[in-house]
């Protein structure tokens, strides 16, 4: 399992004096980033190979309140990849001094070409970096059918 450390800073608190929503969405970013550069997916790479990382959704659940000034531990699994690589789930878990698990994400997400904006599968040097990087325990592989298993489709203004 993958971790940071943070520590929760005066502008992460929101208008109830706790971690504000956006700073969890914050800490999870900064620890995936931290994540996939340990295992080569480094700017530089990344744009060698013209592709960037998109999420599909974040799902955050939250157990306890966070507060100022207290040290967090948030930790990043592989819940899931495609054969090639196109798509994945992580899994972020938040906790405490004490290691109390205070909050919990899933993700998922993709990887497309930044010039075609397509959806594309990894290269094989970072398919081979995530497929050998730690799995969580409810590990799958992942297919087209899993990132739409929630029914949601875009609903325009008439």
């Amino acid at each position: 399992m993958y971790f940071k450390e943070f520590e929760i800073r005066w502008s992460d608190l929101d208008a109830n004096r706790h971690l504000a929503n956006a700073a969890y969405i914050n800490f999870m970013s900064h620890t995936r980033m931290g994540f996939l550069i340990e295992n080569g997916f480094t700017q530089k790479e990344l744009a060698k190979n013209n592709i960037g990382p998109v999420v599909f959704y974040e799902h955050v659940y939250y157990f306890k309140e966070a507060f100022l000034g207290k040290p967090v531990r948030v930790s990043l699994e592989v819940a899931g990849l495609s054969e090639d690589g196109m798509f994945f789930e992580f899994i972020h878990n938040f906790y405490d001094t004490n290691g109390k698990n205070f909050a919990s994400c899933e993700i998922m997400g993709a990887w497309i070409d930044l010039k075609s904006r397509q959806l594309i599968g990894l290269p094989v040097f970072f398919n081979d970096a995530l497929r050998n990087a730690p799995k969580a325990k409810n590990f799958k592989v992942l297919t087209k059918e899993d990132t739409r298993k929630f029914g949601k489709k875009p609903q325009d203004l008439q």
